[in-house]
């Protein structure tokens, strides 16, 4: 199984978990396609150019795991784009 793979069964499994982190979320969207677009102090957006989608978000501080409704937020593009 590749880190890809697990870490999609990670982000999309039933119950929220509540360790992931924003590294984990970044490597999984790279993987994903998406190209990762540093803005102003936290703010970070991914863009997937082939479907043309954009993401926005703020990297989590001070530590780096994500919040429960960040996860269900991202859990839908996810399925949505992932999923090949």
């Amino acid at each position: 199984m590749s880190k890809k793979d697990k870490l999609l069964k990670r982000f999309l499994a039933s119950t929220v978990k509540k360790d992931l982190t924003f590294d984990e979320l970044e490597t999984l969207l790279v993987a994903c396609g998406f190209i990762k677009l540093e803005g102003d102090g936290s703010a970070v957006k991914f863009y997937h150019q082939k479907r043309d989608v954009l993401i926005n978000l703020h990297k989590p501080h001070p530590s780096n795991i994500l919040k429960i409704y960040i996860v269900k937020q991202i859990q839908t593009k996810i399925k949505e784009l992932c999923d090949e």
